[in-house]
């Protein structure tokens, strides 16, 4: 009986990688198709239209990202921009880090100048005097 042959440890691991990156692109295809179909080709943010080839500019933003999440009513999707849709998870990563008690203000005094540092300390003076 012959055995198959194993394949080293670095080749399994690309080629899963490779079918999962192409299981996803699959996917991501047939929902942003979808949505296309669903919504007018408008950013849902800054109103922008699009058609031709600029049309590859509009993207699928998943409301509460989760890219699992895939209803065929399109609740969970709006059209954004590829500016808009970098914003989106800019600020969805900021407020996570805020969640998580990383505010920039907390991470290092020396990071950064604050404005109002000893502000209350100047209005007590004027309030005692």
């Amino acid at each position: 009986m012959a055995t198959k042959p194993t394949l080293p440890a670095g080749d399994r691991l690309s080629r899963i990688v490779a079918a999962v990156q192409r299981e996803r692109q699959q996917k991501e295809a047939s929902y942003r198709e979808r949505a296309l179909k669903l919504f007018p080709w408008i950013c849902a943010r800054c109103g922008r239209e699009f058609a031709g080839k600029k049309l590859r500019e509009l993207t699928v933003h998943h409301k509460d990202h989760n890219h699992d999440n895939n209803p065929a009513d399109g609740s969970n999707w709006e059209l954004l921009c590829l500016y808009c849709h970098d914003n989106e998870h800019a600020r969805h990563l900021a407020a996570e880090a805020y969640e998580k008690g990383a505010a920039p203000d907390d991470a290092d005094p020396s990071a950064g100048f604050k404005a109002f540092a000893g502000l209350a300390e100047l209005l007590n003076k004027q309030q005692t005097k």
